[in-house]
């Protein structure tokens, strides 16, 4: 039976790729679009079969609900009287719950609740996934078959998919945020730009495979290269005068205030 994805923007359409890397065949995949010009677009790039809401809702055995949050409702109204029995529903739309889903489908079925993020583009994404009230294990199970082959998935209650979707739904946004302000940094003190960016990149990935990899806390990471009296501590006394920390806290936290906001309507 295929699977759907309805709303192929730009996370619909990279969850899309990751499935046929996946190993997915195109003829197993359907999509939906809004306009039928990126309907063109995604048949031609995937070879999958581009459908009407309805139809892909009537046929998938699994459906992924991939658009933005303000349009959820009214994609629900529309597929909830023809989605049928046993059909698993996966919602990715940041601070919709699966409540929300349940209330508006006509029949009773399993609903699992994933907030994922960009690196699904190359294998590497972070997807927690939650269970609504008539998903079981074997939902759960699925849901992670779908989105492990691209990335990592963790299981967590639904309370804390606003605090996800915040953390790792929008992590990436900070991650580039602060290669764009080190590299003109490094411009800022005579770097070319291109060094400065190759620099940056190794730096952070070298720095994240050490953290995954060798199970120690960031702080004792840190601490071995902060010498006392030494430059790394000078910039470390910067970043804590300027409450670089603290901005993040809030940072973070505005993000999942705003994801409630979004669920909210």
């Amino acid at each position: 039976m295929p699977i759907a994805i309805l709303g192929t923007g730009k996370m619909g359409e990279a969850l899309l790729s990751g499935l046929l890397r996946a190993g997915f065949e195109p003829d197993r995949v359907l999509a939906t679009v809004r306009r039928p010009e990126r309907g063109e677009v995604i048949a031609e790039r995937y070879k999958v079969r581009v459908v009407p809401n309805v139809e892909a809702a009537q046929t998938a055995s699994t459906l992924v609900l991939a658009v933005k949050p303000q349009d959820m409702a009214r994609l629900l109204d529309e597929i909830g009287p023809h989605v049928p029995a046993g059909t698993l529903v996966i919602s990715a739309a940041a601070g919709i719950t699966t409540a929300f889903v349940e209330a508006r489908i006509k029949e009773r079925v399993p609903v699992v609740r994933v907030m994922s993020n960009t690196p699904v583009l190359v294998d590497e994404a972070m997807s927690v996934i939650s269970a609504g009230s008539h998903a079981e294990e074997e939902h759960l199970r699925r849901v992670e078959e779908l989105f492990s082959p691209v990335g990592k998935v963790l299981r967590l209650p639904e309370s804390l998919q606003d605090a996800a979707t915040a953390l790792s739904g929008s992590g990436p946004a900070y991650f580039f945020y602060l290669v764009e302000a080190m590299v003109d940094a490094g411009i800022l003190l005579g770097m070319p730009r291109a060094a400065a960016l190759e620099m940056v990149i190794q730096t952070l990935v070298g720095s994240a495979i050490m953290l995954r990899d060798s199970g120690e806390h960031p702080v004792i990471l840190r601490e071995a290269v902060t010498s006392p009296g030494g430059t790394t501590i000078a910039a470390v006394a910067e970043l804590e005068r300027h409450r670089v920390r603290a901005a993040f806290l809030d940072a973070i936290s505005a993000a999942r205030d705003r994801g409630r906001e979004l669920a909210s309507g």
